[in-house]
């Protein structure tokens, strides 16, 4: 003891101080990397998004009697307009670096056309194709006022006003959580394959840098491509090894590198144009439940939004923004219905969690992926090279990319008080809910073949089991109602459920920041002002 004091006093623990900007990010929405290192990043992030991309039209094309080379253009249209749609968002709309792709929210309706009377008396399969592809292009076309409207009307801003951090955590969360039968059931059906990818990835991205002494980041931003190729390489020497000669056709289509079908169909120059599939046709039952599915797709894109931005450490969204971002969506799903893509446009959720991983958030990388779809879509044979990346390296990729989304969102709960029982049932209840809701929905639909919901009216079903199949949605919807009705006149709840954390991002002008990330280019504010 020094002086004859008594012993020190041990330090408190202290938590961790909220951030409304997430720290330790190499490079944020404005301050891009070197050229070089942003051209590879964006390459990157344009085979993340091929997954979606491709499992889309796999699943819905040979159901609305096409082939090969119909799948491969399909896929082609929709790669195009993924390219146009994240060029207009990230200059545009939220400008955020959100990469804009197919969603599987439409399938639902989309199958719902497909099986209709109209369409399956066709005399030949290319013509059942065509007047299918027309059908789900009316559909999108007028479901895509819907998102227009909302966005850029404004009314989207006056809900999402009302959000809280509370209120996020379930549906942030559960955009990412929500999707976890994409993951390891996808790696699973070929796991001498899938499996490889994940810990490979995992090693790379997480181990590596801290293991070597040298190019740390290189491992940590490029672990993707690092990861795809040394796995692609391994699947592709089993094949030609002769691994799945004799395996059952279910097996080799999942494992071999050779049974895409998509090299040899896709033609070498091909670029897509609106109406290529012929003039859409209009039914107003399969519209209406397709404007449903844009809905939950609304809805799910807002967390998305709310997760990129927070993983490219941008400042929380000013509602006006983020109803900006949800009008130029909507004009990606009238864009999806033009070109005829078989689905709408919402955010990747794959990409974001890549934002995550690479702890990049530059805009000019995502921009540079939509150069690398525009490129690839109209180059038909070489996007197919990398289109034809056995699914359950992708559904790897899925399982570490759909959980850092999911850790986006609870990483909202810094701003509220997890001391307090409101806090606790809100986030329980609708948490719970939003994953048993659609588990029951979507079991239903495995055994059945048809949804709880089951009438006459197919369009009316996908209405009520459209909605109720997503978790994100389901999860959201409750936790917005609690948080905004339950004890409000209560003085401590306004702090318990973090909003006052949020206040100055209510309104453009509340923080400076927001005219760095979220201003429009060429002095467009001035005329197109966010308020």
């Amino acid at each position: 003891m020094a002086g004859g004091g008594g012993p020190a006093k041990s330090e408190e623990p202290t938590p961790h101080p909220p951030k409304d900007q997430l720290p330790n990010v190499s490079y944020c929405i404005t301050s891009p990397p070197p050229w070089p290192e942003a051209v590879l990043l964006g390459f990157q992030h344009y085979l993340v998004m091929l997954g979606t991309t491709v499992l889309i039209p796999t699943a819905l094309v040979p159901q609305m009697g096409g082939g090969n080379a119909e799948k491969a253009d399909v896929i082609q249209t929709l790669l195009f307009v993924a390219g146009l749609n994240t060029l207009l968002q990230t200059t545009f709309g939220t400008r955020l670096p959100a990469v804009m792709g197919g969603s599987f929210t439409f399938v639902a309706p989309t199958i719902s056309i497909i099986w209709a009377g109209r369409h399956t008396n066709a005399p030949d399969p290319i013509t059942q194709f065509k007047r299918t592809m027309r059908g789900i292009q009316g559909a999108l076309i007028v479901a895509s006022v819907l998102q227009i409207v909302l966005g850029f009307s404004g009314l989207w801003r006056n809900v999402v006003r009302f959000l809280s951090p509370l209120s996020a955590v379930p549906l942030v969360s559960l955009v990412g959580f929500g999707l976890y039968a994409l993951g390891f059931p996808g790696v699973a059906k070929c796991i001498e394959i899938g499996l490889p990818q994940l810990i490979v990835l995992v090693l790379i991205a997480q181990y590596l840098p801290h293991v070597l002494r040298f190019g740390k980041n290189i491992f940590e931003r490029f672990s993707v491509i690092f990861s795809v190729a040394i796995i692609w390489l391994y699947a592709y020497l089993l094949t030609v090894g002769g691994a799945y000669n004799n395996a059952a056709p279910k097996i080799q289509a999942t494992c071999r590198t050779d049974r895409s079908g998509l090299i040899e169909a896709a033609p070498w120059i091909s670029v897509p144009y609106p109406f290529q599939w012929g003039p859409p046709t209009f039914d107003a039952g399969e519209a209406f439940a397709m404007m449903f599915a844009s809905f939950v797709a609304l809805v799910e894109s807002t967390g998305a939004f709310i997760a990129v931005s927070r993983s490219a450490s941008a400042t929380p969204l000013p509602p006006s923004v983020l109803s900006r971002g949800v009008g130029w969506q909507g004009i990606g799903i009238l864009l999806s219905g033009l070109f005829g893509t078989s689905a709408g446009t919402s955010v990747s959720v794959e990409n974001a969690g890549l934002l995550t991983l690479t702890r990049v958030g530059s805009r000019r990388v995502v921009q540079i992926s939509a150069i690398f779809m525009l490129f690839f879509s109209v180059l038909g044979k070489f996007g197919a090279i990398f289109a034809s990346i056995p699914p359950p390296i992708v559904a790897a990729l899925y399982c570490l990319f759909f959980a850092y989304v999911g850790s986006v969102g609870i990483s909202f709960l810094q701003f509220c008080n997890l001391n307090s029982f409101r806090t606790k049932f809100i986030l329980g209840f609708s948490i719970f809910l939003g994953l048993s809701i659609p588990q029951y929905f979507n079991e239903y639909t495995a055994i059945n073949g048809y949804g709880p919901v089951h009438t006459s009216l197919r369009w009316f079903n996908d209405m009520i089991n459209v909605p109720f199949s997503s978790p994100a949605f389901v999860a959201a919807i409750l936790a917005y109602f609690f948080d905004n009705t339950l004890h409000r006149g209560d003085s401590s709840v306004r702090k318990d459920r973090g909003k006052h954390w949020w206040d100055k991002f209510r309104s453009f002008g509340g923080d400076s920041r927001s005219e760095e990330f979220y201003s429009l280019p060429f002095k467009l504010n001035k005329y197109f002002p966010s308020v």
